[in-house]
């Protein structure tokens, strides 16, 4: 079994090895096992069902959630040589009466289906008429009636294993935590299923957290240093998407909206967009990016905190799937905390799906607060220990410089208790720093004992205090009222001088030559002799794209023309030893590469 796994996956996909715990799941699965699957998104998860899928007898029903995985996917093994196809909406009937024909007939290797499709009677009764080689679940965090992509379908696909029990199922995601890991297993009855946990560390993506402080300003500093790249930038609102893509066009930057408010059909025409062309920027509410298969988005922002560590840490693996260097980048400020927190108080959701939410938004605020490496903080959340600091984030790279904070903190809290615990921070300020204007008068706060005592530390610094202070646990926002700041229990012993405060020191504005001075995180790796190739190699690439109307990833990764830039094969031979040149691959497009190879000779 494991000589033939190894030869679909050289002479099919194009790889010399497998990597991690691939090769044991494919033989796992291929002898007709269960399994269940977390691997980090660019993990190679897919080729863990696509290699069973060849192995053994019959067809791989995938179930996947979004039209447009799907479609990627299709199109990506199709370029490979492998029979697959889709059946969504996008299709007429006829169309999918020839899928349905050719699923029956035995032709095919791989059919997608959304969970809707695949539990309808029609459907069902379709796969008893066929052979089934094997059921794969993508995307299972969608079991967890906890997670943010919850699906209620998937909660029925027990179904598989109750009406053909003798196939094996695969259950694959990139974000579980491990109370969601327990959850995909007891809801998919896969709790006797073999588990196969990957480490989910991302090492290509570099973390980096900043503090809000004119946010559009931050952002187009950001995107100076990922000049002609793909990136996607998730703001809360549908508004701030609008005006934040508007900016970004006025600066000359090919940028897209997307948000659900958006007629369907520019949603669609913006995605494809973002598919198929290089140096897209989307800016979106998180209604995007599930699925999204493109290898090579260089960049993931947030201009708004997201809702929990688990989306996070989903959102940010768009970035690099192809594991080349990429970076995610996040802006916050105790504005994004308090929103975030009225939003899950004013939802209609029961008392325990708040308390959970509003845990997993304190973890969050935690990674941003943390002086630790980011990425040990990140990976803790999914129960993984990270031995020692990534030296691939901001405060690894620039460990924060740190100040005793006591004083100034017990002044903070004093002033939210003495005026009354319902203020929030801007307000606070004023009062601190001795502000003399008409709200400060009108409920008589220039009279407090604390007025006036902060004016040693500026506007920026005191932000930073208060960010802090309810970040570590010392201040609650009052998210049931108008977002006010009350004193946590834990500040009662800072009050009374018994545990001293340290807080992260807020770094200066740049002057503007030294910030757009910076060099991206994802600059690029080729010698300069090398370069004039590469782009040779992306304009065949981008040609042979729009010959065929797939993306231009489903023809080459950047990665592997960046090897045939570097290696400059001669033949045939030498050209397949490249990674990601299967057969079919070399015998469509080997004789057009080594013409442009021979060309920059």
């Amino acid at each position: 079994m494991t000589t033939r796994a190894r030869e679909i996956l050289q002479t099919v996909f194009g790889f010399s090895d497998f990597r991690g715990e691939q090769e044991a799941i494919v033989e796992h699965v291929a002898q007709g096992n269960d399994a269940l699957v977390l691997m980090p998104t660019g993990g190679g998860k897919s080729l863990c069902y696509q290699v069973p899928a060849l192995l053994r007898d019959g067809c791989a029903v995938v179930v996947s959630p979004l039209i447009a995985l799907m479609q990627d996917q299709v199109e990506a093994l199709r370029q490979l040589g492998v029979r697959a196809a889709y059946l969504n909406s996008t299709l007429d009937a006829g169309a999918a009466t020839q899928i349905e024909q050719a699923l029956l007939r035995g032709e095919l290797d791989l059919l997608y289906v959304a969970p809707e499709r695949l539990l309808t009677p029609y459907f069902l009764s379709l796969l008893e008429r066929s052979r089934i080689a094997l059921f794969a679940i993508d995307e299972a965090h969608c079991v967890s009636q906890w997670g943010h992509d919850f699906r209620r379908e998937y909660r029925e696909l027990t179904i598989l294993h109750e009406r053909w029990p003798g196939i094996p199922r695969i259950a694959l995601t990139a974000t579980a935590d491990p109370p969601t890991q327990r959850e995909i297993a007891e809801r998919l009855q896969l709790e006797e299923a073999r588990r196969f946990v990957s480490s989910f560390d991302r090492p290509n993506i570099r973390y980096n957290v900043v503090q809000k402080d004119n946010g559009s300003r931050q952002l187009r500093d950001f995107i100076a240093t990922h000049v002609g790249e793909s990136g996607i930038v998730y703001c809360l609102s549908r508004k701030k998407v609008e005006k934040t893509a508007e900016a970004l066009v006025g600066l000359g930057v090919t940028a897209l909206p997307y948000h659900a408010g958006l007629d369907a059909g520019i949603r669609a025409q913006n995605q494809r967009r973002f598919l198929r062309e290089d140096g897209v920027v989307m800016v979106a509410t998180i209604a995007f990016g599930m699925g999204i298969d493109k290898p090579d988005v260089r960049f993931v922002a947030h201009m708004d905190l997201p809702k929990s560590i688990e989306g996070y840490y989903q959102e940010t693996g768009r970035a690099g799937r192809d594991g080349e260097p990429a970076e995610a980048w996040l802006c916050h400020g105790l504005g994004d905390v308090v929103l975030l927190k009225q939003m899950i108080e004013n939802s209609e959701a029961g008392e325990e799906r708040k308390r959970l939410e509003r845990r997993k938004l304190d973890s969050l605020v935690g990674y941003c607060e943390t002086m630790r490496c980011r990425r040990q903080v990140l990976l803790a959340n999914f129960g993984e220990d990270y031995p020692r600091p990534c030296g691939n984030c901001d405060n690894c790279l620039q460990p924060a410089e740190t100040w005793d904070a006591t004083v100034a903190a017990q002044k903070a809290l004093s002033c939210v208790y003495r005026s009354g615990q319902r203020f929030g921070a801007m307000h606070l300020i004023d009062i601190l720093r001795g502000v003399d204007n008409e709200r400060v008068r009108q409920f008589g706060h220039d009279r407090l004992s604390t007025f006036g005592v902060g004016q040693d530390l500026d506007v920026r610094a005191w932000r930073g205090v208060f960010r802090q202070l309810v970040g570590s646990g010392l201040l609650e926002v009052d998210a049931e009222g108008f977002g006010g700041l009350r004193l946590a229990e834990a500040s009662r012993a800072v009050l009374r001088g018994e545990h001293p405060v340290m807080l992260r020191k807020e770094l200066p504005r740049k002057p503007e030559r030294e910030r757009n001075a910076r060099t991206p995180a994802t600059a690029a790796v080729l010698q300069p002799a090398d370069q004039p190739l590469f782009e040779a190699l992306r304009e065949l690439r981008a040609q042979l794209a729009r010959e065929q109307n797939v993306p231009a990833y489903v023809i080459f990764h950047d990665s592997t023309l960046r090897n045939i830039a570097e290696q400059r094969p001669s033949s045939l031979d030498e050209l397949a030893t490249i990674g990601g040149i299967g057969g079919t691959k070399l015998a469509r497009y080997g004789e057009q590469v080594l013409a442009i190879v021979m060309a920059q000779a």
